[in-house]
């Protein structure tokens, strides 16, 4: 089943877990919008596959795997993706500042890698509220440590 015209109900709900992982109605609804105004015109823009890492989580997956409590990929009135060109059509850091000058999200996120290119992207989007908030994640003695960006 297709969500959009290039992520598919499987990308959406994949895992590694063997946990069952499947969004309510609501959710769904909030992957379709998700998908609709941040991966699909990035898509265009990219004009190739980018690869999805993560979208929904249901609350046992993204404890499994040792996510933020307060996860916008188990938000119910957000919904976030983690998306990383390892097809190698642009970079991680060129797709980040394309989606912070283009597009409207909540939550914009430059995880780990270097100072030269994000490992991949957190980003999500909320139906109401959308707060452009650009966030670097870094590991600090082992722990996930989040900066304001610009």
């Amino acid at each position: 089943m297709k969500i959009t015209k290039h992520v598919s109900y499987a990308e959406a709900t994949q895992t590694n877990t063997g946990i069952e992982n499947i969004p309510s109605g609501m959710q769904m609804e909030n992957i379709k919008l998700l998908c609709e105004k941040v991966f699909e015109p990035l898509r265009e823009w990219v004009d190739a596959p980018i690869k999805i890492n993560s979208i929904f989580r249901s609350p046992r997956v993204n404890n499994a795997i040792g996510g933020s409590k307060n996860s916008q990929h188990m938000a119910m009135d957000g919904c976030a993706m983690d998306i990383d060109d390892t097809f190698g059509h642009k970079t991680n850091k060129e797709m980040f500042e394309w989606i912070k000058v283009n597009l409207t999200f909540d939550q914009l996120i430059f995880e780990f890698g270097d100072d030269n290119n994000p490992a991949w992207i957190h980003v999500s989007y909320r139906k109401h509220g959308n707060r452009k908030q650009v966030l670097r994640a870094k590991k600090v003695n082992g722990k996930t440590v989040y900066s304001k960006m610009k």
